[in-house]
């Protein structure tokens, strides 16, 4: 990278602004409930390998978001499981299987 080459790295201002503007495009689309329904696993082992997925990801993360606990709370308050983190839900919320049990 050169000194004059000032689009690369952390201080990519113009590829930020772009992600930026493209979520907030999305966002108000209206697409994002079907997005997420979706990206729901199709299967109880595909669930098992997206919770394991997310449990390793947490081990290697420094500390966790405070803004998924101020999400898990809002939805509590209005009786939705949806904002709340994986680890937060009850069984019956994530529909992820015991290991060993996937197939039942």
């Amino acid at each position: 990278m050169s000194a004059t080459d000032k689009e690369h790295g952390e201080g990519n201002y113009k590829a930020s602004r772009q992600y930026n503007e493209a979520t907030k495009k999305f966002v108000d689309s209206g697409r994002v409930e079907d997005a997420a329904r979706q990206a729901e696993p199709d299967s109880a082992s595909e669930a098992l390998q997206m919770a394991n997925a997310e449990a390793e990801g947490r081990s290697r993360a420094k500390e966790e978001d405070p803004a998924l606990h101020r999400r898990a709370k809002e939805a509590e308050s209005h009786g939705d499981s949806r904002g709340k983190p994986a680890t937060e839900r009850s069984a019956e919320e994530t529909k992820t299987p015991e290991p060993g049990n996937e197939g039942e």
